[in-house]
């Protein structure tokens, strides 16, 4: 069985995320995928963040329509930093006789050297990596690749055309009562409103 993990700090989660997602389950073949607010991301700011409660009901909302997600607020439930080899190693322990992908962004692959325990992460799981279509970070990304699989890890680029709003412009449009509709499902912007968010 094949097991997606997609984890993220989804602050708030975004029709990038939605899309990236899609894209990568049209490439490669899961039984699911398991979408995971991140309690505190060891490289962000705890203060942007909306409260995990809210994240995990933007992320149900948001994923609603896609067939085969399952949200899960397991590293919610966590204490501490969310590290991603920690979530790997309770969903290796769930699912013994599964397949875990876990699926990132270019930024996130270059950087994966400085990972908690990334050697241990090759060995629990595939990485899936997204890279923006036609960019010169695909050769990069290779090459980086091919050092992890000498290592004995399973890294797949996949190419996306990109999605050209972040996150942080998306809190900073809400802030400024822009208009932000085109990147947010609207379940998600009306609970954003409702909830007063950012």
């Amino acid at each position: 069985m094949n097991i997606g993990i997609f984890g993220g700090t989804f602050n708030p989660v975004h029709n990038g995320h939605v899309r990236l997602l899609q894209g990568v389950m049209n490439e490669v073949k899961f039984e699911k995928v398991i979408v995971l607010p991140s309690r505190i991301p060891p490289h962000k700011q705890v203060s942007q963040l909306a409260s995990g409660e809210d994240r995990l009901n933007m992320c149900r909302l948001a994923f609603e329509d896609t067939k085969g997600v399952e949200i899960s607020d397991w590293e919610l439930r966590q204490s501490g930093k969310s590290y991603s080899v920690v979530t790997l190693r309770h969903f290796h322990k769930l699912y013994p006789e599964s397949k875990l992908f876990f699926i990132m962004g270019s930024d996130m692959l270059l950087s994966f050297h400085r990972w908690y325990c990334y050697e241990e992460i090759l060995s629990l799981a595939s990485l899936i990596c997204i890279s923006r279509s036609g960019s010169d970070t695909t050769e990069k990304l290779r090459k980086y690749a091919s050092g992890l699989k000498a290592k004995g890890g399973e890294v797949i680029i996949i190419e996306q055309q990109p999605f050209e709003v972040s996150s942080t412009q998306i809190r900073e449009m809400i802030r400024k009562n822009n208009d932000c509709t085109c990147y947010l499902n609207k379940n998600v912007v009306k609970y954003i409103l409702d909830k007063n968010l950012y």
